[in-house]
């Protein structure tokens, strides 16, 4: 049997060349050629040999109006775990794809392998594929989660790599839900890219996806990432997928945070909270309580209640500024945007006489947590200023040094600006004890915030 024919296609311009060059010959654009599947050789063509004008001979569609269309309300499948079942909406839908994409060991198979437990222990059809790890590697994880997850050893394991051999064990075991661990690890032998290459992991979601949406099965990928943390792989998976959801977290902390980027069955606003443990995830549905409890209360620190989804979320944030010995000086950010830092220390020296341009500036969230919002600005405006006075904030009764909860986003001209959800931040500090919030409804600027919180100087010693 011949083999298919491929081709490269430039990924720029659009030009096609059978064999691979380092620069397309049509743009000159470097590193943009693609390996796809060719053309039938007898596609396109019309009687006598000659192509067929664009839509000649083909039979017109019939238009519907939206009213007329009828839908179906299909039940989702429940994972068992609360947080990705937020997250995704629900629960999963039949004949949809998810992706999972998140950085190595951040916990990405656990979280698959607590799900498909879950799904087998209350008798779905399922399926684990895997080519990085053999079925054995997958049983020792599964042994450890056993305390968490009934039906962990009675999900099926299928450890291959090849494409056609997946597919068609997909076709007979005709499984409710399945992972396909990683998706560049899977490889199309009529293709003669590396598995991991643009056009093996298109091709491969590409021909998954119409095996899922024909036989109604539920399919989670897991993706890898780059070194910038964003998916690896053409931009075009992520088009073809239902779902993208990303994994954050430092393997070297305990929490895990899971967002949708991605959701065309539910809401993108939605965020899990997990925490690792020797047992494997575990939900983590009040997180607020232990990043309270352990607020120093110091110079430089202060509580942000910051939304996490449709969920408030009270972190601590501190900061350090120390005299710098170095042109320029360092400024550091862990779970924060470096760019909001910078904007922050510039609004705080021009509109409320806070410089620190020649010091050392170190700014992190606690708990490995991070904040993508806007509303951290005073956060970060606060724990700054108390940092280089040296003094705490003053939340508690006449004055005395408390942790204090803050919100808001900052202006370049110094006012504190608005921020969705105002009312359930300011209950979730309410409900830990911290009656002083600090946000754009009682102070209107920044340097009216700094006042109301922060003494002039720092207090005299005995």
């Amino acid at each position: 049997m011949a083999r298919p024919t491929t081709v490269h296609v430039c990924s720029e311009c659009g030009h096609s060349t059978v064999r691979w060059h380092g620069q397309c010959p049509g743009c000159d654009a470097w590193n943009t050629l693609v390996e796809e599947r060719g053309p039938a050789a007898a596609a396109g063509r019309g009687r006598g040999g000659g192509t067929a004008a664009p839509g000649k001979g083909a039979r017109a569609g019939t238009p519907t109006r939206l009213a007329d269309v009828s839908t179906e309300r299909v039940p989702r499948l429940l994972t068992g775990i609360g947080e990705l079942d937020r997250v995704l909406g629900g629960g999963l839908v039949p004949g949809s794809l998810v992706l999972l994409g998140g950085s190595p060991g951040i916990g990405k198979s656990t979280l698959t392998n607590m799900a498909m437990g879950n799904l087998a222990a209350a008798g779905r059809r399922t399926l684990y594929v895997s080519g990085e790890e053999s079925a054995a590697q997958i049983r020792l994880r599964a042994e450890r989660l056993i305390g968490a997850t009934t039906g962990a050893l009675d999900v099926p394991v299928l450890a291959e790599t090849d494409l056609d051999t997946i597919l068609a064990t997909l076709r007979a075991e005709r499984p409710e839900v399945v992972v396909i661990d990683s998706v560049q690890t899977m490889h199309a032998a009529d293709l003669t890219g590396a598995p991991g290459s643009v056009g093996q992991v298109r091709e491969t979601a590409a021909r998954i996806m119409q095996v899922a949406k024909a036989d109604g099965i539920a399919v989670l990928l897991v993706g890898h990432v780059t070194k910038e943390g964003a998916l690896a792989g053409p931009r075009v998976l992520e088009h073809l997928v239902d779902c993208v959801l990303q994994f954050e977290g430092e393997r070297e902390r305990t929490y895990r945070t899971l967002r949708a980027l991605k959701n065309r069955f539910g809401s993108t606003n939605e965020a899990g909270v997990f925490e690792m443990r020797s047992g494997g995830l575990v939900e983590v549905l009040d997180a607020s309580a232990r990043f309270v409890a352990e607020a120093t209360g110091k110079p430089g620190s202060v509580i942000l209640a910051a939304m996490e989804g449709s969920r408030p979320l009270l972190v601590e944030v501190q900061a350090l500024v120390s005299p710098s010995e170095l042109v320029p000086p360092r400024r550091v950010v862990n779970g924060l945007d470096r760019n909001r830092l910078a904007l922050v220390l510039a609004v705080l020296g021009r509109h409320a006489g806070i410089g620190a341009g020649s010091a050392d500036v170190f700014v992190n969230v606690v708990g490995g947590v991070r904040v993508e919002e806007p509303g951290a600005d005073l956060a970060i405006a606060l724990a700054v200023a108390s940092a280089t006075r040296g003094v705490p904030l003053a939340g508690g009764p006449g004055g005395a040094p408390r942790p204090v909860a803050c919100f808001g986003e900052l202006g370049l001209t110094g006012e504190l600006r608005t921020v969705g959800h105002a009312d359930r931040r300011a209950a979730e500090a309410a409900k830990f004890g911290l009656r002083h919030v600090v946000s754009p409804e009682s102070a209107p600027t920044l340097r009216e915030a700094i006042r109301a919180v922060l003494p002039a100087r720092a207090p005299q010693a005995a």
